[in-house]
C-alpha cells in the first residue's frame, strides 16, 4: 500500500492542493502502480480518488461497483447518475484550486498523458487548475530501491558478458568461413538471456550496414541480412533479471568485420562517442555540484556536440529514456527533440544515454545507462571506447 503521508508531503512541496486519480477500463495503469493496488475487476464505470495535500483521502465510485476502491484508505462516496457523479466530484475536490492529474500540456510527456481531455475539461469546469502529475509520478514510480539497483547491476554483468559472446560469435564464424546472419546472432542473444536468468519483452536489435541506420530495426526469420567481412554490425540489447521488481539494463555497441575500419566509420564512431561522453559528463558535473539537470539539458549536451561535428540532421531521436521495470520507464527522458522534457533527473533514477548518427550506408549508436544518487551520477556498466574490430585475422 502507498504511504498517504509521503504523497501529501510531495504535494505540499509542489504547492498543489491535491492529486486526483481517475480511471475507466484501466486506461491509466499509472494510477494503479502509484496507488499500489489492483482493481478487483475491470472497472466498467468511472472512479475517482482524491488525495488532498492535507486531510483524509476520499473516493467516488459507482453504486454497481461499490467495492472498486475498497483497498484504498479514506472515505468512500457513491454515485449513480451523471448529475450525482458531477456533484460528487465537486464535493470530492472541495476547496482545492490547484491539483495534479495524469495530464501533460500539449502532450509533451505522452507517458503521463493518460486522462482523456473530456475529464480534464470537466474538472477545469469546476474552477480547478489542473497541473501535470509528471514530476509526482517520477517520485513515486521511477525511483529505485537498493534491491532494484543491485538487480540492474547484476543484469548488466550478465548482459555485458552475453554482448561480448555475441560479437565473438560473429568473429568466429567469419574466421571459419561459416555463414552467419543478423537473425542468427539475435537468436543466440535471446537463448543466452534465457540460459542466464534474464528476461526481455522484445528484441534484440542486430543490424548490419544500412539496417543500422534504422534505430528500431529488428531482424526476423523472414527479413534479415547476412553478416560478411567488411560489414558494420550494431547490437542493441536490453534485459532484466527474472525476479519481481527487477529493472532493465540497456546497451548498444558497434563493431566492424575486419582488421581496419574505413575512415568515415571511425569518424562517425568518435563523434557519437563524444556526444555520449558530453552528456554523461554534463550529468556527473551537475549532480556533483548539488544540482539536478533536466532531461532537455542532457539532450542538449549530446546534441550540441554532434551538431558541432556537422551531423545534427542525422541524429533523429532523443538522447535517452528513463529505465525501470519496463525498458522505457516513466521518469525523465533525455529529450529536447521529440519533446521538451523539463523533468529533473532526480536521485535514485536511471536513464539511458544513447546518441546516434544514421547515414545512408551505415548507422552508429553508443548507449550506456546512467544512475543518479543523492550525491553522484555514474555509468553502471562497461563503456565502449573504441569501435570493435571483428575477425581481424
Amino acid at each position: 500500500m502507498f504511504a498517504v503521508t509521503e504523497i501529501q508531503t510531495a504535494l505540499r512541496e509542489a504547492s498543489l492542493d491535491g492529486w486526483l486519480f481517475y480511471d475507466h477500463h484501466v486506461r491509466d495503469p499509472l494510477a494503479y502502480r502509484v496507488l499500489r493496488f489492483a482493481a478487483p475487476r475491470i472497472p466498467t464505470r468511472r472512479w475517482y480518488y482524491f488525495i488532498p495535500a492535507n486531510g483524509e483521502p476520499c473516493a467516488l465510485v459507482h453504486r454497481i461497483e461499490p467495492g472498486m476502491l475498497d483497498a484504498l484508505p479514506g472515505v468512500k462516496n457513491l454515485y449513480s447518475s451523471w448529475e450525482t457523479m458531477r456533484a460528487g466530484l465537486a464535493k470530492l475536490l472541495g476547496d482545492a484550486k490547484r491539483i495534479a492529474m495524469q495530464h501533460s500540456a500539449n502532450c509533451e510527456i505522452p507517458y503521463v498523458a493518460l486522462v482523456d481531455a473530456g475529464t480534464i475539461d470537466l474538472v477545469r469546469g469546476m474552477g480547478v487548475d489542473v497541473q501535470s502529475s509528471a514530476d509526482l509520478v517520477q517520485v513515486f514510480e521511477s525511483r529505485w530501491s537498493a534491491e532494484q539497483l543491485e538487480s540492474h547491476l547484476e543484469a548488466g554483468r550478465r548482459v555485458d558478458a552475453i554482448r561480448r559472446a555475441a560479437f565473438e560469435k560473429v568473429s568466429d564464424a567469419l574466421r571459419a568461413g561459416r555463414a552467419i546472419s543478423e537473425h542468427d546472432v539475435a537468436g543466440f542473444i535471446r537463448d543466452s538471456f534465457s540460459a542466464n536468468g534474464l528476461f526481455t519483452d522484445h528484441g534484440p536489435i542486430v543490424a548490419v550496414n544500412a539496417n543500422a541506420s534504422n534505430p528500431h530495426y529488428e531482424p526476423t526469420a523472414e527479413a534479415h541480412s547476412p553478416i560478411h567481412r567488411g560489414d558494420l554490425v550494431l547490437i542493441d540489447m536490453w534485459a532484466k533479471l527474472t525476479q519481481p521488481g527487477a529493472v532493465y539494463y540497456d546497451i548498444t555497441w558497434t563493431g566492424f568485420c575486419g582488421a581496419q575500419a574505413p575512415d568515415d566509420i571511425l569518424r562517425v564512431f568518435e563523434v557519437v562517442k563524444g556526444g555520449r561522453n558530453a552528456a554523461v559528463n554534463f550529468v556527473k558535473g551537475r549532480v556533483a555540484a548539488g544540482q539536478t539537470p533536466c532531461g532537455f539539458e542532457v539532450d542538449d549536451a549530446a546534441r550540441n556536440h554532434i551538431r558541432g561535428a556537422g551531423f545534427a540532421d542525422y541524429f533523429v531521436h532523443r538522447t535517452g529514456h528513463s529505465i525501470g521495470e519496463e525498458v522505457h520507464g516513466t521518469g525523465a527522458n533525455m529529450d529536447n527533440l521529440e519533446s521538451h522534457d523539463t523533468r529533473r533527473t532526480i536521485a535514485r533514477t536511471c536513464f539511458s544515454v544513447e546518441p546516434g548518427v544514421y547515414l545512408e550506408r551505415f548507422g552508429i549508436r553508443s548507449e550506456v545507462n546512467v544512475y543518479v544518487s543523492e550525491t553522484a551520477a555514474r555509468v553502471t556498466g562497461e563503456e565502449q571506447e573504441a569501435l570493435l574490430l571483428l575477425c581481424e585475422s
